[in-house]
């Protein structure tokens, strides 16, 4: 598809960016119009999914997905990330086709009686397989040691033969997956399948560079091993058929054709948002669209730390103006808040992050101060 034909600046593809951040009525309505939430089990203040959700959902708590997801369209999976799917979007996943992982190939034998066990008892937690089949710890694949059932657990996970039914104080409990075994039987078509995660891909996180959604495209092979050409392809085609682009400053962006650049007035108002949302994981776009580099800093050694063990990125209208490390203490939420050199410390940005800080102790289940 042509380029844009409009000369495009930051500040458009900023307004067009913050779309992602549009409220939802609720958890499912999030998923459904998302189709993927990224997660990452790190909770300084609250796990990414319920960071990304919370700046979604009005009124969402954290931990909600968690309490709610039985009763959800959502299943736990792998796409170019872990995290929350909708059981459409799981459809474009499976059949995977993949390789013996270690754990396959050294304890044959440990798989299969999970498998039974799965099948025997309907749901199973890894401790209740450690101690039916006397397992213990297995050599992982980063030199150390793992639990042996949840290693078989995991990877019955990625095949398709096991589903995440629910979490027990964060830990997976496993059960049989039909709706995945009906899937074999009669799967997506492979080239729909490919489309389809493209489109999420540039519907989630454009407007984006596009070596960023490149890259996006090549992590998602995890979650389609066997069809990584097939969805290298596909991105090809996209790019010239049914995404939109334009240069800007040097950098070609893409997005969804259909999107319409917004001409209004950016929006107001102060938002803080988890490092893995939509809106700033690609730190790509972030450095070159706010002219600073975020990162984020959980496995960086203290000592060399910029930012901080958890930051997240403050907006102030479309700017993204600095980052906050927030976490509890004793039942109170404290707050180290750092503002990008140029920004001015105004009485509007007090106001407006006093009232963030306010809405995040709601969604903690904190007192109001």
């Amino acid at each position: 598809m042509p380029d844009h034909p409009t000369a495009l600046t930051p500040a458009h593809l900023r307004a067009l960016a913050l779309r992602t951040l549009g409220p939802q009525p609720s958890i499912q309505a999030a998923l459904d119009s998302m189709k993927f939430v990224q997660a990452d089990p790190i909770r300084v203040p609250a796990r990414a999914q319920d960071l990304t959700l919370m700046a979604r959902v009005a009124g969402y708590r954290a931990g909600d997905l968690e309490q709610h997801y039985a009763a959800l369209d959502a299943e736990e999976d792998m796409l170019p990330n872990y995290g929350f799917v909708p059981r459409q979007v799981q459809a474009w996943l499976h059949p995977r086709e993949v390789a013996p992982t270690r754990i396959e190939r050294e304890h044959p034998a440990l798989l299969d009686g999970v498998r039974a066990l799965l099948q025997e008892r309907g749901e199973l937690h890894p401790k209740e397989a450690t101690a039916a089949l006397g397992v213990g710890r297995v050599q992982n694949a980063w030199g150390g040691q793992s639990s042996g059932a949840t290693r078989a657990l995991d990877a019955l996970h990625y095949r398709g033969e096991a589903r995440v039914l629910r979490r027990v104080s964060g830990v997976r409990v496993y059960g049989p997956a039909p709706h995945l075994a009906a899937l074999r039987a009669d799967p997506v078509p492979d080239t729909e399948r490919v489309q389809h995660v493209v489109s999420l891909l540039a519907h989630l996180y454009g407007p984006l560079p596009e070596a960023s959604l490149s890259y996006l495209v090549g992590l998602s092979g995890f979650g389609l091993p066997h069809l990584k050409t097939s969805l290298r392809a596909a991105f090809k085609l996209a790019v010239k058929e049914t995404l939109r682009g334009a240069k800007v400053d040097g950098v070609r962006y893409v997005w969804p054709a259909e999107w319409e650049l917004d001409h209004s007035s950016p929006p107001s108002g102060l938002r803080i948002v988890g490092p893995f949302d939509p809106l700033v994981w690609d730190r790509r776009r972030l450095e070159h669209l706010h002219s600073w580099a975020y990162r984020l800093e959980a496995y960086t050694p203290p000592a060399k730390r910029q930012f901080g063990y958890y930051a997240l990125p403050i907006f102030w209208a479309e700017r993204a103006v600095g980052w906050a490390n927030l976490r509890v203490e004793a039942g109170e939420l404290q707050s180290d808040v750092t503002w990008l050199p140029e920004v001015r410390e105004t009485a509007a940005l007090r106001k407006g992050l006093a009232g963030e800080l306010e809405r995040y102790k709601a969604f903690l289940g904190l007192k109001n101060s």
